[in-house]
Protein backbone atom coordinates (compact mmCIF):
# COMPACT_ATOMS: atom_id res chain seq x y z
CA UNK A 1 0.00 0.00 0.00
CA UNK A 2 1.76 3.03 -1.19
CA UNK A 3 1.23 6.55 0.64
CA UNK A 4 -0.57 7.86 -2.56
CA UNK A 5 -3.27 5.23 -2.37
CA UNK A 6 -4.07 5.39 1.53
CA UNK A 7 -5.74 8.22 3.23
CA UNK A 8 -5.93 8.44 7.11
CA UNK A 9 -8.71 10.18 8.25
CA UNK A 10 -8.15 12.54 11.42
CA UNK A 11 -10.69 14.14 13.63
CA UNK A 12 -9.85 17.49 15.93
CA UNK A 13 -6.32 16.99 14.88
CA UNK A 14 -5.53 13.54 17.30
CA UNK A 15 -3.74 11.40 15.31
CA UNK A 16 -4.21 7.43 16.56
CA UNK A 17 -1.19 5.76 18.07
CA UNK A 18 -0.10 2.64 15.78
CA UNK A 19 -1.68 0.01 18.51
CA UNK A 20 -5.05 1.93 17.14
CA UNK A 21 -4.73 2.06 13.75
CA UNK A 22 -7.39 -0.45 12.61
CA UNK A 23 -6.62 -3.54 10.96
CA UNK A 24 -8.06 -2.97 7.32
CA UNK A 25 -8.53 -0.01 5.31
CA UNK A 26 -12.54 0.31 5.22
CA UNK A 27 -12.80 -1.15 9.24
CA UNK A 28 -12.62 1.69 11.82
CA UNK A 29 -9.21 2.25 14.23
CA UNK A 30 -9.67 0.60 17.67
CA UNK A 31 -8.74 4.00 20.04
CA UNK A 32 -8.39 2.88 24.04
CA UNK A 33 -11.72 4.49 24.91
CA UNK A 34 -13.28 5.21 28.56
CA UNK A 35 -15.27 2.15 30.07
CA UNK A 36 -18.90 4.11 29.64
CA UNK A 37 -18.59 4.73 26.07
CA UNK A 38 -17.25 0.93 25.52
CA UNK A 39 -20.22 -0.25 27.22
CA UNK A 40 -22.59 2.10 24.52
CA UNK A 41 -20.48 0.95 21.80
CA UNK A 42 -21.02 -3.11 22.88
CA UNK A 43 -24.89 -2.24 23.49
CA UNK A 44 -25.40 -0.29 19.70
CA UNK A 45 -23.90 -3.27 18.29
CA UNK A 46 -25.94 -5.66 19.92
CA UNK A 47 -29.12 -3.69 18.68
CA UNK A 48 -27.77 -3.50 14.99
CA UNK A 49 -27.13 -7.27 15.42
CA UNK A 50 -31.09 -7.36 15.90
CA UNK A 51 -31.90 -4.62 13.57
CA UNK A 52 -30.27 -6.45 10.67
CA UNK A 53 -31.98 -9.83 11.35
CA UNK A 54 -34.83 -8.27 12.00
CA UNK A 55 -35.38 -6.95 8.68
CA UNK A 56 -35.93 -10.61 6.93
CA UNK A 57 -37.09 -11.85 10.53
CA UNK A 58 -40.30 -10.11 10.57
CA UNK A 59 -40.84 -10.43 6.87
CA UNK A 60 -40.93 -14.49 7.49
CA UNK A 61 -42.88 -14.32 10.11
CA UNK A 62 -45.54 -12.33 8.99
CA UNK A 63 -46.02 -13.46 5.15
CA UNK A 64 -49.65 -14.91 6.04
CA UNK A 65 -50.38 -11.38 6.99
CA UNK A 66 -48.34 -9.51 4.53
CA UNK A 67 -50.08 -11.82 1.10
CA UNK A 68 -53.33 -10.71 3.03
CA UNK A 69 -52.56 -7.34 3.19
CA UNK A 70 -51.59 -6.93 -0.34
CA UNK A 71 -54.19 -9.94 -1.61
CA UNK A 72 -51.63 -11.89 -3.16
CA UNK A 73 -50.87 -15.25 -4.55
CA UNK A 74 -48.11 -17.68 -2.43
CA UNK A 75 -46.00 -16.69 -5.67
CA UNK A 76 -46.26 -12.96 -5.89
CA UNK A 77 -45.34 -13.42 -2.40
CA UNK A 78 -42.68 -15.68 -2.63
CA UNK A 79 -40.72 -12.65 -4.79
CA UNK A 80 -40.61 -10.48 -1.61
CA UNK A 81 -38.15 -13.32 -0.32
CA UNK A 82 -36.12 -13.87 -3.65
CA UNK A 83 -35.73 -9.80 -3.48
CA UNK A 84 -34.33 -9.41 0.15
CA UNK A 85 -31.66 -12.61 -0.08
CA UNK A 86 -30.99 -11.39 -3.73
CA UNK A 87 -28.88 -8.31 -2.19
CA UNK A 88 -28.31 -9.50 1.19
CA UNK A 89 -26.20 -12.56 -0.34
CA UNK A 90 -24.20 -10.48 -2.64
CA UNK A 91 -24.14 -7.04 -1.10
CA UNK A 92 -21.12 -8.18 1.18
CA UNK A 93 -18.58 -7.74 -1.60
CA UNK A 94 -19.80 -4.27 -3.05
CA UNK A 95 -19.98 -3.16 0.56
CA UNK A 96 -16.42 -3.69 1.22
CA UNK A 97 -15.36 -2.02 -1.30
CA UNK A 98 -17.69 1.11 -0.58
CA UNK A 99 -16.04 1.42 3.35
CA UNK A 100 -12.55 1.37 1.51
CA UNK A 101 -13.09 3.51 -1.16
CA UNK A 102 -15.07 6.31 0.99
CA UNK A 103 -14.40 5.65 4.47
CA UNK A 104 -16.46 4.35 7.60
CA UNK A 105 -18.74 7.45 8.04
CA UNK A 106 -20.22 7.83 4.58
CA UNK A 107 -21.03 3.80 4.79
CA UNK A 108 -22.82 4.35 8.13
CA UNK A 109 -24.66 7.49 6.30
CA UNK A 110 -26.14 5.91 3.55
CA UNK A 111 -26.26 2.17 4.72
CA UNK A 112 -29.01 3.69 7.78
CA UNK A 113 -30.78 6.17 5.25
CA UNK A 114 -31.35 3.33 3.07
CA UNK A 115 -32.71 1.36 6.13
CA UNK A 116 -34.78 4.14 7.39
CA UNK A 117 -36.45 4.98 3.97
CA UNK A 118 -37.19 1.23 3.29
CA UNK A 119 -38.73 0.87 6.74
CA UNK A 120 -40.95 4.45 5.47
CA UNK A 121 -41.97 2.61 1.94
CA UNK A 122 -43.52 -0.53 4.00
CA UNK A 123 -44.92 1.50 6.55
CA UNK A 124 -47.31 3.72 3.80
CA UNK A 125 -47.57 0.42 2.04
CA UNK A 126 -47.91 2.30 -1.75
CA UNK A 127 -48.51 -1.31 -3.20
CA UNK A 128 -46.83 -4.76 -4.24
CA UNK A 129 -43.90 -3.49 -6.53
CA UNK A 130 -42.73 -0.40 -4.28
CA UNK A 131 -42.97 -3.62 -1.60
CA UNK A 132 -40.63 -5.62 -3.25
CA UNK A 133 -38.22 -2.85 -4.09
CA UNK A 134 -38.43 -2.15 -0.41
CA UNK A 135 -37.57 -5.74 0.64
CA UNK A 136 -34.76 -5.17 -2.12
CA UNK A 137 -32.82 -2.13 -0.55
CA UNK A 138 -33.76 -3.88 3.36
CA UNK A 139 -31.50 -7.00 1.93
CA UNK A 140 -28.90 -4.46 1.29
CA UNK A 141 -29.16 -2.82 4.58
CA UNK A 142 -29.15 -5.70 6.29
CA UNK A 143 -25.94 -6.76 4.51
CA UNK A 144 -24.60 -3.37 5.58
CA UNK A 145 -25.83 -3.65 9.63
CA UNK A 146 -23.98 -6.83 10.09
CA UNK A 147 -20.57 -5.51 9.11
CA UNK A 148 -21.52 -2.68 11.98
CA UNK A 149 -22.58 -4.45 14.09
CA UNK A 150 -19.40 -6.28 14.23
CA UNK A 151 -17.42 -2.61 13.82
CA UNK A 152 -19.72 -1.27 16.73
CA UNK A 153 -19.07 -4.54 19.01
CA UNK A 154 -14.99 -4.31 18.40
CA UNK A 155 -15.24 -1.10 19.76
CA UNK A 156 -17.12 -2.13 22.73
CA UNK A 157 -15.15 -5.40 23.52
CA UNK A 158 -11.39 -5.69 25.02
CA UNK A 159 -8.17 -5.85 22.71
CA UNK A 160 -7.51 -9.48 23.54
CA UNK A 161 -11.76 -10.15 22.58
CA UNK A 162 -11.98 -8.46 19.91
CA UNK A 163 -12.21 -11.10 17.38
CA UNK A 164 -15.46 -12.17 19.60
CA UNK A 165 -17.60 -9.42 17.94
CA UNK A 166 -17.64 -11.58 14.56
CA UNK A 167 -19.49 -14.06 16.85
CA UNK A 168 -21.70 -11.34 18.86
CA UNK A 169 -22.90 -10.00 15.61
CA UNK A 170 -23.90 -13.51 14.01
CA UNK A 171 -25.76 -14.32 17.20
CA UNK A 172 -27.87 -11.23 17.55
CA UNK A 173 -28.49 -11.50 14.09
CA UNK A 174 -29.76 -15.21 14.69
CA UNK A 175 -31.11 -13.99 17.55
CA UNK A 176 -33.85 -12.06 15.89
CA UNK A 177 -35.49 -14.75 14.13
CA UNK A 178 -36.95 -16.29 16.79
CA UNK A 179 -37.54 -12.83 19.02
CA UNK A 180 -39.66 -11.46 15.62
CA UNK A 181 -41.82 -14.66 15.64
CA UNK A 182 -42.39 -14.40 19.69
CA UNK A 183 -43.24 -10.14 19.42
CA UNK A 184 -45.28 -10.19 15.99
CA UNK A 185 -48.64 -11.86 17.78
CA UNK A 186 -48.56 -8.55 19.58
CA UNK A 187 -47.99 -6.10 17.31
CA UNK A 188 -50.28 -7.88 14.40
CA UNK A 189 -53.60 -6.43 15.97
CA UNK A 190 -56.82 -8.38 13.89
CA UNK A 191 -54.26 -9.27 11.05
CA UNK A 192 -52.91 -5.84 10.64
CA UNK A 193 -49.58 -6.01 9.56
CA UNK A 194 -49.59 -2.01 9.73
CA UNK A 195 -48.17 -2.08 13.27
CA UNK A 196 -45.39 -4.19 12.17
CA UNK A 197 -44.32 -1.48 9.36
CA UNK A 198 -44.54 0.95 12.38
CA UNK A 199 -42.49 -1.17 15.09
CA UNK A 200 -39.95 -1.45 12.21
CA UNK A 201 -39.79 2.23 11.00
CA UNK A 202 -39.70 3.19 14.74
CA UNK A 203 -36.52 0.57 15.39
CA UNK A 204 -34.74 2.03 12.11
CA UNK A 205 -35.31 5.93 13.30
CA UNK A 206 -33.86 4.45 16.69
CA UNK A 207 -30.99 2.67 15.17
CA UNK A 208 -30.38 5.80 13.12
CA UNK A 209 -30.11 7.95 16.23
CA UNK A 210 -27.79 5.66 18.32
CA UNK A 211 -24.99 5.76 15.21
CA UNK A 212 -25.09 9.73 15.16
CA UNK A 213 -24.99 10.12 19.15
CA UNK A 214 -22.09 7.71 19.31
CA UNK A 215 -20.08 7.74 15.82
CA UNK A 216 -17.72 4.88 15.22
CA UNK A 217 -13.48 6.50 15.11
CA UNK A 218 -12.34 7.14 11.53
CA UNK A 219 -9.83 4.86 9.84
CA UNK A 220 -7.94 4.04 6.61
CA UNK A 221 -9.53 4.58 3.45
CA UNK A 222 -7.64 3.00 0.07
CA UNK A 223 -8.38 3.20 -3.66
CA UNK A 224 -10.13 0.38 -4.66
CA UNK A 225 -12.23 0.26 -7.18
CA UNK A 226 -11.49 -0.53 -10.38
CA UNK A 227 -13.69 -0.80 -13.83
CA UNK A 228 -13.80 -4.57 -14.09
CA UNK A 229 -15.57 -4.18 -10.41
CA UNK A 230 -18.69 -3.06 -12.00
CA UNK A 231 -19.42 -6.11 -14.79
CA UNK A 232 -18.20 -8.69 -12.53
CA UNK A 233 -20.07 -7.69 -9.50
CA UNK A 234 -23.09 -7.01 -11.52
CA UNK A 235 -23.04 -10.69 -13.17
CA UNK A 236 -22.57 -11.87 -9.80
CA UNK A 237 -25.70 -10.54 -7.91
CA UNK A 238 -27.57 -11.23 -11.58
CA UNK A 239 -26.39 -15.17 -11.15
CA UNK A 240 -27.26 -15.20 -7.16
CA UNK A 241 -30.69 -13.46 -7.72
CA UNK A 242 -31.81 -15.87 -10.42
CA UNK A 243 -30.20 -18.66 -8.43
CA UNK A 244 -31.92 -17.64 -5.18
CA UNK A 245 -35.63 -16.99 -7.53
CA UNK A 246 -34.77 -20.67 -8.95
CA UNK A 247 -34.48 -22.31 -5.15
CA UNK A 248 -37.74 -20.26 -3.38
CA UNK A 249 -39.77 -20.23 -6.45
CA UNK A 250 -38.87 -24.06 -7.08
CA UNK A 251 -40.50 -24.81 -3.52
CA UNK A 252 -43.43 -22.64 -4.35
CA UNK A 253 -44.50 -24.10 -7.91
CA UNK A 254 -42.31 -27.27 -8.17
CA UNK A 255 -39.47 -27.83 -10.10
CA UNK A 256 -40.69 -28.96 -13.64
CA UNK A 257 -42.27 -25.46 -13.92
CA UNK A 258 -40.55 -24.66 -17.64
CA UNK A 259 -38.78 -21.27 -16.76
CA UNK A 260 -37.17 -22.41 -13.66
CA UNK A 261 -34.70 -24.09 -16.24
CA UNK A 262 -33.76 -20.49 -17.99
CA UNK A 263 -33.31 -19.39 -14.20
CA UNK A 264 -30.69 -21.93 -13.39
CA UNK A 265 -29.09 -21.12 -16.80
CA UNK A 266 -28.82 -17.52 -16.09
CA UNK A 267 -27.50 -17.87 -12.73
CA UNK A 268 -25.15 -20.66 -14.20
CA UNK A 269 -24.07 -17.54 -16.93
CA UNK A 270 -24.21 -15.10 -14.36
CA UNK A 271 -22.23 -16.72 -11.76
CA UNK A 272 -19.69 -18.19 -14.51
CA UNK A 273 -19.08 -14.72 -15.89
CA UNK A 274 -18.48 -13.23 -12.95
CA UNK A 275 -15.68 -16.19 -11.79
CA UNK A 276 -13.91 -15.97 -15.75
CA UNK A 277 -13.71 -11.77 -14.94
CA UNK A 278 -12.18 -12.70 -11.70
CA UNK A 279 -10.02 -15.34 -12.67
CA UNK A 280 -7.92 -13.50 -15.38
CA UNK A 281 -7.51 -9.90 -13.13
CA UNK A 282 -4.49 -8.72 -11.57
CA UNK A 283 -6.07 -7.79 -8.15
CA UNK A 284 -9.35 -10.04 -7.99
CA UNK A 285 -12.28 -9.63 -5.38
CA UNK A 286 -12.33 -13.39 -5.66
CA UNK A 287 -8.89 -14.90 -5.74
CA UNK A 288 -9.98 -18.64 -7.04
CA UNK A 289 -7.32 -20.56 -6.49
CA UNK A 290 -7.46 -19.63 -2.95
CA UNK A 291 -11.30 -19.88 -2.31
CA UNK A 292 -10.77 -23.43 -4.19
CA UNK A 293 -8.55 -24.78 -1.73
CA UNK A 294 -9.31 -27.80 0.18
CA UNK A 295 -9.42 -25.83 3.54
CA UNK A 296 -11.55 -23.01 2.34
CA UNK A 297 -14.21 -25.10 0.61
CA UNK A 298 -14.89 -27.46 3.33
CA UNK A 299 -15.25 -24.75 5.17
CA UNK A 300 -17.73 -23.44 3.10
CA UNK A 301 -19.55 -26.93 2.43
CA UNK A 302 -19.35 -27.72 6.34
CA UNK A 303 -21.10 -24.12 6.85
CA UNK A 304 -23.90 -24.50 4.71
CA UNK A 305 -24.33 -27.73 5.62
CA UNK A 306 -24.87 -26.87 9.20
CA UNK A 307 -28.08 -24.51 7.39
CA UNK A 308 -28.96 -27.07 5.84
CA UNK A 309 -29.33 -28.94 9.12
CA UNK A 310 -30.96 -26.40 10.84
CA UNK A 311 -33.73 -26.01 8.39
CA UNK A 312 -35.27 -28.61 10.54
CA UNK A 313 -36.49 -26.10 12.48
CA UNK A 314 -37.31 -23.40 10.27
CA UNK A 315 -39.09 -25.96 7.97
CA UNK A 316 -39.78 -28.67 9.93
CA UNK A 317 -40.62 -28.03 12.98
CA UNK A 318 -42.71 -24.82 11.80
CA UNK A 319 -44.32 -26.49 9.36
CA UNK A 320 -45.56 -29.68 11.78
CA UNK A 321 -46.98 -26.75 14.13
CA UNK A 322 -49.10 -25.07 11.05
CA UNK A 323 -50.32 -28.80 9.85
CA UNK A 324 -51.59 -29.16 13.34
CA UNK A 325 -53.34 -25.78 13.49
CA UNK A 326 -51.30 -23.57 15.77
CA UNK A 327 -50.46 -20.60 14.84
CA UNK A 328 -48.08 -17.97 16.17
CA UNK A 329 -50.56 -16.90 18.82
CA UNK A 330 -50.30 -20.55 20.29
CA UNK A 331 -46.17 -20.52 19.65
CA UNK A 332 -45.39 -17.40 21.83
CA UNK A 333 -43.98 -19.15 24.58
CA UNK A 334 -42.07 -21.50 21.67
CA UNK A 335 -40.33 -18.77 20.14
CA UNK A 336 -39.32 -17.14 23.72
CA UNK A 337 -37.66 -20.46 24.28
CA UNK A 338 -35.86 -20.52 21.18
CA UNK A 339 -35.07 -16.97 21.49
CA UNK A 340 -33.33 -17.87 25.34
CA UNK A 341 -31.98 -20.56 23.57
CA UNK A 342 -29.94 -18.98 20.60
CA UNK A 343 -28.96 -15.69 22.75
CA UNK A 344 -27.44 -18.76 25.34
CA UNK A 345 -25.36 -20.15 22.36
CA UNK A 346 -23.99 -17.33 21.34
CA UNK A 347 -22.52 -16.47 24.96
CA UNK A 348 -21.36 -19.85 25.45
CA UNK A 349 -19.80 -19.75 22.29
CA UNK A 350 -18.06 -16.61 22.62
CA UNK A 351 -16.94 -17.75 26.28
CA UNK A 352 -15.75 -21.10 25.13
CA UNK A 353 -14.10 -19.77 22.23
CA UNK A 354 -10.73 -21.06 21.94
CA UNK A 355 -8.82 -20.78 18.21
CA UNK A 356 -7.06 -23.24 19.30
CA UNK A 357 -9.64 -25.64 18.78
CA UNK A 358 -12.10 -24.32 16.61
CA UNK A 359 -13.55 -27.56 15.33
CA UNK A 360 -14.92 -29.01 18.16
CA UNK A 361 -17.59 -26.47 19.23
CA UNK A 362 -18.91 -27.31 15.15
CA UNK A 363 -18.52 -31.03 16.54
CA UNK A 364 -20.70 -30.78 19.54
CA UNK A 365 -23.48 -28.28 17.88
CA UNK A 366 -23.69 -31.12 14.92
CA UNK A 367 -24.10 -33.44 17.22
CA UNK A 368 -26.81 -31.82 19.03
CA UNK A 369 -28.71 -30.99 16.16
CA UNK A 370 -28.75 -34.83 15.25
CA UNK A 371 -29.88 -36.19 18.79
CA UNK A 372 -32.52 -33.57 18.81
CA UNK A 373 -33.95 -34.55 15.07
CA UNK A 374 -33.83 -38.17 16.27
CA UNK A 375 -35.70 -37.30 19.46
CA UNK A 376 -38.13 -35.42 17.05
CA UNK A 377 -38.84 -38.46 15.21
CA UNK A 378 -41.41 -39.30 17.58
CA UNK A 379 -43.92 -36.51 17.19
CA UNK A 380 -47.61 -37.42 15.82
CA UNK A 381 -51.07 -36.15 15.79
CA UNK A 382 -51.47 -35.23 19.43
CA UNK A 383 -47.96 -33.44 19.73
CA UNK A 384 -48.00 -29.96 21.44
CA UNK A 385 -45.43 -27.29 21.28
CA UNK A 386 -43.98 -27.83 24.37
CA UNK A 387 -43.10 -31.46 23.59
CA UNK A 388 -40.97 -30.15 21.34
CA UNK A 389 -39.33 -27.24 23.73
CA UNK A 390 -35.87 -29.17 24.48
CA UNK A 391 -35.42 -30.27 21.06
CA UNK A 392 -36.15 -27.30 19.00
CA UNK A 393 -33.44 -25.21 21.88
CA UNK A 394 -31.27 -27.78 21.24
CA UNK A 395 -30.70 -27.03 17.72
CA UNK A 396 -31.09 -23.49 17.99
CA UNK A 397 -28.42 -23.29 20.60
CA UNK A 398 -26.40 -25.62 18.35
CA UNK A 399 -26.95 -23.05 15.16
CA UNK A 400 -25.29 -20.68 16.83
CA UNK A 401 -22.71 -22.38 18.67
CA UNK A 402 -21.80 -23.96 15.52
CA UNK A 403 -21.69 -20.49 12.80
CA UNK A 404 -18.85 -18.29 15.62
CA UNK A 405 -16.11 -20.77 15.40
CA UNK A 406 -16.45 -21.53 11.65
CA UNK A 407 -16.51 -18.05 10.54
CA UNK A 408 -13.81 -17.38 12.44
CA UNK A 409 -11.33 -20.18 11.38
CA UNK A 410 -12.26 -18.44 7.64
CA UNK A 411 -11.91 -15.22 8.85
CA UNK A 412 -8.10 -16.03 10.19
CA UNK A 413 -7.37 -18.15 7.06
CA UNK A 414 -8.13 -14.72 4.94
CA UNK A 415 -6.30 -12.19 7.06
CA UNK A 416 -3.08 -14.86 7.42
CA UNK A 417 -3.03 -14.91 3.05
CA UNK A 418 -3.64 -11.08 3.29
CA UNK A 419 -6.33 -8.86 3.32
CA UNK A 420 -7.14 -8.49 -0.43
CA UNK A 421 -8.42 -12.43 0.77
CA UNK A 422 -10.67 -10.93 3.25
CA UNK A 423 -13.30 -9.66 0.53
CA UNK A 424 -13.69 -13.49 -0.98
CA UNK A 425 -14.21 -14.69 2.14
CA UNK A 426 -16.85 -12.60 2.80
CA UNK A 427 -18.73 -12.66 0.02
CA UNK A 428 -18.57 -16.44 -0.01
CA UNK A 429 -19.34 -16.98 3.78
CA UNK A 430 -22.04 -14.98 3.27
CA UNK A 431 -23.22 -16.55 0.21
CA UNK A 432 -22.80 -19.76 1.62
CA UNK A 433 -24.93 -18.86 4.62
CA UNK A 434 -28.02 -17.43 2.88
CA UNK A 435 -27.84 -20.02 -0.41
CA UNK A 436 -27.22 -22.76 2.46
CA UNK A 437 -30.42 -21.94 4.52
CA UNK A 438 -32.55 -21.26 1.06
CA UNK A 439 -31.62 -25.03 -0.41
CA UNK A 440 -32.24 -26.64 2.99
CA UNK A 441 -35.63 -25.52 3.45
CA UNK A 442 -36.50 -26.20 -0.68
CA UNK A 443 -34.72 -29.45 -0.06
CA UNK A 444 -36.71 -30.49 2.79
CA UNK A 445 -39.63 -29.52 1.00
CA UNK A 446 -39.39 -31.40 -1.85
CA UNK A 447 -38.66 -34.45 0.49
CA UNK A 448 -41.33 -33.94 2.82
CA UNK A 449 -43.56 -33.86 -0.65
CA UNK A 450 -42.81 -36.95 -1.91
CA UNK A 451 -42.72 -38.40 1.73
CA UNK A 452 -46.08 -37.60 2.16
CA UNK A 453 -47.55 -38.67 -1.29
CA UNK A 454 -46.12 -41.97 -0.61
CA UNK A 455 -48.01 -42.12 3.57
CA UNK A 456 -51.04 -40.87 1.38
CA UNK A 457 -50.71 -43.82 -1.04
CA UNK A 458 -50.53 -46.20 1.52
CA UNK A 459 -53.17 -44.99 3.70
CA UNK A 460 -55.32 -45.52 0.36
CA UNK A 461 -54.99 -49.22 0.74
CA UNK A 462 -56.65 -49.51 3.83
CA UNK A 463 -59.84 -46.90 2.99
CA UNK A 464 -61.95 -48.77 1.86
CA UNK A 465 -65.68 -49.96 2.95
CA UNK A 466 -63.94 -53.12 4.38
CA UNK A 467 -62.00 -51.29 6.96
CA UNK A 468 -64.31 -51.59 10.05
CA UNK A 469 -62.05 -48.99 11.76
CA UNK A 470 -63.20 -46.26 8.57
CA UNK A 471 -66.80 -47.19 8.50
CA UNK A 472 -66.40 -46.75 12.65
CA UNK A 473 -64.88 -43.14 12.38
CA UNK A 474 -67.19 -41.93 9.52
CA UNK A 475 -70.22 -42.91 11.61
CA UNK A 476 -68.53 -40.89 14.08
CA UNK A 477 -68.19 -37.99 12.12
CA UNK A 478 -71.64 -38.23 10.93
CA UNK A 479 -73.25 -38.38 14.43
CA UNK A 480 -71.31 -35.30 15.43
CA UNK A 481 -72.11 -33.34 11.82
CA UNK A 482 -75.72 -34.19 12.74
CA UNK A 483 -76.88 -31.14 14.92
CA UNK A 484 -75.24 -28.92 12.03
CA UNK A 485 -76.79 -30.91 8.93
CA UNK A 486 -80.43 -32.71 8.97
CA UNK A 487 -79.56 -34.27 4.98
CA UNK A 488 -78.37 -37.62 5.78
CA UNK A 489 -76.63 -37.89 2.92
CA UNK A 490 -75.14 -34.38 3.70
CA UNK A 491 -74.16 -35.50 6.88
CA UNK A 492 -71.97 -38.35 5.29
CA UNK A 493 -70.60 -36.59 3.00
CA UNK A 494 -68.81 -34.59 5.73
CA UNK A 495 -67.98 -37.04 7.87
CA UNK A 496 -66.27 -38.37 4.55
CA UNK A 497 -64.51 -35.20 4.37
CA UNK A 498 -63.69 -35.10 7.70
CA UNK A 499 -62.02 -38.23 7.72
CA UNK A 500 -60.08 -37.72 4.46
CA UNK A 501 -58.96 -34.37 6.52
CA UNK A 502 -57.46 -36.46 9.02
CA UNK A 503 -56.02 -39.13 7.05
CA UNK A 504 -53.98 -36.25 5.22
CA UNK A 505 -52.93 -34.47 8.18
CA UNK A 506 -51.65 -37.65 10.04
CA UNK A 507 -50.06 -38.18 6.48
CA UNK A 508 -48.13 -34.70 6.70
CA UNK A 509 -47.14 -35.53 10.41
CA UNK A 510 -45.06 -39.08 9.21
CA UNK A 511 -43.86 -37.25 6.59
CA UNK A 512 -42.48 -34.91 8.97
CA UNK A 513 -41.04 -37.37 11.42
CA UNK A 514 -39.37 -38.28 7.78
CA UNK A 515 -38.01 -34.94 7.49
CA UNK A 516 -36.53 -34.91 11.00
CA UNK A 517 -35.25 -38.51 10.52
CA UNK A 518 -33.17 -37.32 7.27
CA UNK A 519 -31.66 -34.48 9.37
CA UNK A 520 -30.68 -37.23 12.16
CA UNK A 521 -29.28 -38.83 9.07
CA UNK A 522 -27.30 -36.02 7.54
CA UNK A 523 -26.32 -34.56 10.77
CA UNK A 524 -24.43 -38.24 11.91
CA UNK A 525 -22.63 -38.44 8.44
CA UNK A 526 -21.70 -34.66 8.58
CA UNK A 527 -20.50 -35.67 12.31
CA UNK A 528 -18.19 -38.41 10.80
CA UNK A 529 -16.86 -36.35 8.05
CA UNK A 530 -15.36 -33.36 10.71
CA UNK A 531 -14.78 -35.59 13.32
CA UNK A 532 -12.22 -37.96 11.78
CA UNK A 533 -9.41 -35.22 10.17
CA UNK A 534 -9.91 -33.68 13.30
CA UNK A 535 -9.70 -36.97 15.27
CA UNK A 536 -6.34 -37.48 13.33
CA UNK A 537 -5.28 -34.28 13.75
CA UNK A 538 -5.20 -34.36 17.78
CA UNK A 539 -3.35 -37.77 17.28
CA UNK A 540 -0.45 -36.77 15.16
CA UNK A 541 -0.33 -33.02 17.56
CA UNK A 542 -0.67 -31.54 14.80
CA UNK A 543 -2.87 -28.03 14.16
CA UNK A 544 -4.16 -27.35 10.57
CA UNK A 545 -4.56 -23.20 11.60
CA UNK A 546 -0.95 -23.45 13.25
CA UNK A 547 0.25 -20.43 10.58
CA UNK A 548 -2.70 -18.58 11.53
CA UNK A 549 -2.67 -18.66 14.97
CA UNK A 550 0.28 -17.14 14.90
CA UNK A 551 -0.75 -14.64 12.88
CA UNK A 552 -3.08 -14.10 15.34
CA UNK A 553 -1.17 -13.68 18.45
CA UNK A 554 1.18 -11.25 16.49
CA UNK A 555 -1.92 -9.38 15.56
CA UNK A 556 -3.07 -9.24 19.05
CA UNK A 557 0.56 -8.41 20.53
CA UNK A 558 0.25 -5.79 18.47
CA UNK A 559 -2.82 -4.11 19.35
CA UNK A 560 -1.26 -4.47 23.11
CA UNK A 561 2.05 -1.89 22.51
Amino acid sequence: MTDHDTLIDHVGGYRFKPHEMPILPGSPANPDNPPGRRAAYLLIGMFMGLLAGAQNGFLLANSPALQAEFALTPVETGWFTVAFYSTYATMSMLLFRVRQEFGIQPFVRWAMAGLVTANFVQMIEPGYYPELAARAVAGITASGLSALAIYYLMQGLPAAMRVGGLVISLGMTQVAFPLTRALSPALLVDGDITHVFQFQFALSLLGFGMVYLLRLPPGIRKKTFETLDIPSIALFIIGVAALCAFIIQGRIQWWDTPWLGYAMVVAIIGLGGCFLIEANRRSPMLDLSWLSSRAILALALTGATVRILVAEQGFGASGLFATLGYGNEQLTTYFWILTGATFGGMALSMARLDPKDLTRPVLFAILVIGVAAFVDTRTGIMTRPQDLYLTQAAIAFGAVFAMGPIMMEGLLRALAAGQSYVIGFIAIFSLSQSVGGLAGSALLSAFHTVRLKMHLIDAGGTLTLANPQLGQAIGNAARNAAPLQGDPALQQMAAASSVSQEVGREAAVLAFNDVFFLIGTLSAVTFVVVFVPWLINRKRGRNPLANELAFLEAMLAGTKQ
